[in-house]
């Protein structure tokens, strides 16, 4: 935890460091709901240092964070419901601002690849056999992202569609008996610091 901390406080104090856009470097904070393919809904949060290649594009490593998101899972043929104990991901990523000079609103476009890490799961109903309290280990994929929306000024909303190959299930046991559906779409707002101030 102090680690974490330490890191995070190291971002900020980089990041109010750069007052210009290019060549700045700046931390964004992002929080939103996730909406997995397979139904339900969740809680989304992540942290993107990123660094301004141009006035109006840059590169940056996006580490999130997806919780409690019931979804479909398919177990031998059958489908039931459950919910992801935390989907983690750390994701590259490249931006382009469609940003005009003098104005404080900028379109941007986007996306990415990285490793997604499931987490466990907590089956919602029983699925004919004993699986340890319907908690089933999953593995870790690499995915992709497409993203869109407008900053204003030091704020960000946008929208983010995150291309997760499924993942197998597998219980305590390491038997490999079912799939779950990773991929999810985040909308979210969110503010950075740093890397200058859109018309200012």
């Amino acid at each position: 935890m102090k680690k974490i901390t330490l890191v995070i406080a190291v971002f900020f104090t980089l990041a109010n460091t750069y007052a210009q856009r290019e060549q700045g470097f700046r931390v964004g904070l992002d929080f939103g709901v996730a909406l997995p393919s397979g139904g339900g809904s969740g809680l989304l949060f992540s942290l993107e240092p990123k660094y301004n290649i141009r006035d109006n594009m840059n590169v940056g490593l996006r580490m999130g964070v997806a919780a409690m998101v019931p979804t479909v899972i398919r177990i031998d043929g059958k489908n039931t419901s459950g919910h992801i104990a935390a989907n983690g991901s750390y994701v590259a990523t490249y931006d382009y601002y469609f940003n005009k000079d003098g104005s404080s609103f900028a379109p941007y476009i986007g996306g990415g690849a990285g490793y997604y890490g499931v987490a466990n799961f907590k089956l919602d109903e029983d699925v004919y056999y004993d699986s340890s309290e319907g908690r089933w280990e999953t593995d870790g994929k690499f995915g992709a992202l497409v993203r869109g929306g407008f900053e204003w000024a030091k704020f960000r909303i946008g929208v983010e569609y995150n291309m997760i190959p499924e993942s197998l299930l597998q219980n305590n046991s390491g038997v490999k008996n079912g799939t779950v559906s990773n991929s999810y779409i985040g909308i979210h707002l969110g503010f950075f610091f740093g890397g200058g101030k859109w018309g200012g």
